[in-house]
């Protein structure tokens, strides 16, 4: 190139916008001369969309879908669940319902319009029929996904102008038109290089963004170990909701604790007494105060000895929320396997983590390791906890699901944690034979941790690679200790 000379965008090149005045002149005096008429809606065609269906809680381990929950599972962030609320608000559903409050409670059945960019296994692809009002209700399903109703004013193809225009004002529309097209071409262009500096900046601060992570998740996990109040305020938390003088116990699947009180989370179904207050269709809060078991002067472990109901309880941190507060989960509500698939070295993190939570919660567990794909480096085994060997029953062939059919498809029954199946890999076609006989609802009733997904695994935690690890069923997103 000669001095003095600059570069062109190609979205700018002289002889592409020469081309296009020429093609849109022509068309431009043609359409004026024959005097088209143009119907409002005219496109051919229905156009794709992406939608979820919202399942029966029989067959989600007992948990109703909602907005926060179905945006974790579909576009990795339960904040977004204001956008997938947005695209459905008053749309008619089949029952006759319709999406009125961020908040409302979804029913079964009921089909929500996703954003384009939603992904993983619940997202289903739809027909949106063109022609149908706000009113319309769903059509019948099509394979591989569901028809839903525009949510367009339009109520059908009608005629909006016939103008035939003089050759001169088709010139003038047509460098009009022109000028327009090369703009949102140069702005195209525009916004992808700057888009693809912005990711060249971004690439260039992963690595030191990714070791503050680092250093902050480590200094997490000792915060963990010298915690110990936290889990016994937890204790006492559990303790109140627990099956007293014949009455019903409340599930709590997961506690949340900070200095000005508690965080539970409760089956749909159940109400908490007077001293909490309902904060969502599963979640309630109550205040601060010192537990029974810290006014009495004992430790942890003898107060999961005075519980009363026949399963004891198995809290354990995953992590902590964006406030920075613990989040306690039920590991005792598992009933079976847990599956950590995604980043591998965060999901071992995860693993190794709730060890150590189990060795501080029920010390002398027994833990069996499973053995993994070569190469994959083992899980350490905290010494709190009893390494065991178990005589793994004799399998006739590989063909066993990890956990039995039957319960993933009716709701996850609660049992003790008495021994734990651990893996650092996902597991072959013979593991998951094995963890099935150990693991499974008709199995030795063990419980599997495994770093990967398993088919059939009532609890699927996602972790990804700056540290944090999703729980769809409880619409949570942790930052987990490394």
């Amino acid at each position: 190139m000669s001095n003095g000379a600059s570069a062109t965008p190609i979205g700018w090149q002289p002889n592409m916008m020469a081309r296009i005045c020429t093609v849109v002149v022509v068309l431009f005096a043609v359409w004026a001369a024959l005097g088209v008429s143009t119907p409002a809606g005219a496109a051919d065609g229905n156009r794709l969309v992406k939608v979820f269906a919202v399942s029966d809680p029989a067959r989600t381990g007992g948990q109703p879908d909602t907005l926060p929950s179905i945006a974790s599972r579909t576009l990795g962030d339960p904040d977004r669940a204001g956008e997938i609320f947005d695209l459905n608000r008053g749309q008619a559903q089949r029952d006759g319902g319709a999406l009125t409050a961020p908040t409302e409670q979804l029913h079964p059945g009921w089909i929500l319009r996703l954003p384009e960019d939603a992904t993983g296994p619940d997202v289903q692809v739809a027909r949106e029929t063109a022609g149908q009002n706000a009113s319309s209700q769903p059509s019948e399903a099509l394979a591989g996904g569901a028809t839903v109703g525009s949510n367009s004013a339009a109520t059908g193809r009608t005629a909006v102008f016939t103008v035939p225009l003089p050759a001169a004002v088709a010139v003038l529309g047509a460098i009009v038109l022109a000028v327009v097209t090369a703009g949102i071409v140069g702005r195209r262009w525009l916004r992808g290089a700057l888009t693809t500096v912005a990711h060249a900046l971004r690439a260039l601060g992963d690595p030191a963004r990714r070791r503050r992570q680092l250093a902050e998740r480590r200094a997490l996990g000792q915060r963990f170990a010298a915690d110990t109040d936290s889990l016994r305020r937890v204790f006492d938390t559990l303790e109140e909701f627990a099956c007293v003088d014949g009455q019903s116990e409340a599930a709590v699947h997961a506690v949340r604790v900070d200095q000005a009180g508690a965080t539970v989370w409760l089956a749909p179904s159940d109400i908490a007494g007077s001293r909490w207050t309902n904060v969502d269709s599963t979640r309630w809060r109550g205040p601060a105060g010192a537990g029974n078991s810290a006014r009495r002067g004992v430790d942890v472990h003898s107060t999961v000895a005075r519980r009363i109901e026949p399963v004891e309880a198995c809290p354990v941190r995953v992590g902590t929320d964006s406030d920075g507060e613990p989040v306690f989960v039920d590991l005792s509500r598992l009933d079976g396997v847990l599956g950590i698939s995604g980043d591998r070295t965060v999901a071992r993190d995860v693993v190794q983590n709730l060890l150590a939570e189990i060795g501080r919660c029920r010390p002398n567990t027994p833990v069996e390791v499973l053995r993994g794909p070569e190469g994959a480096p083992p899980l350490a085994v905290p010494h709190q906890l009893t390494q065991a060997a178990l005589a793994v029953p004799e399998i006739d062939g590989v063909h066993t699901p990890a956990v039995d059919e039957d319960t993933v498809r009716g709701g996850a029954s609660r049992r003790t944690v008495k021994g734990l199946v651990i893996m650092a890999a996902p597991p072959t076609e013979r593991e998951v034979a094995e963890l099935a006989a150990l693991c499974g609802s008709r199995g030795a009733g063990w419980t599997g941790l495994v770093c990967g997904e398993v088919d059939g695994a009532h609890w699927r935690w996602y972790a990804d690679g700056h540290g944090s690890v999703d729980i769809p069923v409880l619409g949570l997103k942790l930052t987990v200790p490394a």
